[in-house]
């Protein structure tokens, strides 16, 4: 019976190992960028896999970052220049880690404060099958084929 409990125990572990794979990662993340100033981040991501980045400037100055999205080799794949916001998806055409980094060199004298989520991986619907069925949320209103009645406000 002593051998039962540690079996099981690695059995759920990698249980719970398999089912995280399955899902998604990513990271949230709010930050101080001083003026002057450029900081990057690393994910590792696998070939194939889609990746997708979201950043807003919350505060500083006129609200804006440079930022730029760099795959394993190098090659710059997003560049933008003094965006308040933005959001760049990607799928990854090789493996390895792929950096993207902000960059407040442009200012002298404006820290900002800079909110990213990052995310890796495909996210599953929301509901089951749901991409092979029409929902209320995928129809179109218009779609009818015999006109709805006006709608009647009561005076």
């Amino acid at each position: 019976m002593g051998s039962a409990a540690p079996l099981s125990a690695s059995v759920l572990l990698l249980l719970l190992l398999l089912l995280r794979a399955e899902q998604p990662r990513g990271a949230e993340l709010t930050f101080e960028l001083p003026d002057n100033a450029k900081q990057c981040f690393h994910e590792e991501v696998e070939q194939g896999v889609k990746f997708s980045l979201d950043y807003q400037v919350i505060t500083g100055g006129h609200y804006d970052v440079d930022c730029y999205v760099e795959d394993p080799q190098g090659n710059t794949i997003y560049r933008e220049t003094k965006k308040q916001y933005d959001s760049f998806t990607y799928r990854a055409e090789v493996k390895g880690v792929y950096q993207f980094c902000f960059s407040n060199e442009f200012s002298t004298f404006s820290h900002k404060t800079v909110y990213f989520d990052f995310q890796v991986g495909d996210e599953p619907p929301i509901l089951p099958d749901m991409g092979n069925r029409v929902t209320a949320l995928t129809q179109c209103p218009n779609a009818s084929p015999t006109p709805l009645p006006p709608l009647r406000v009561p005076v």
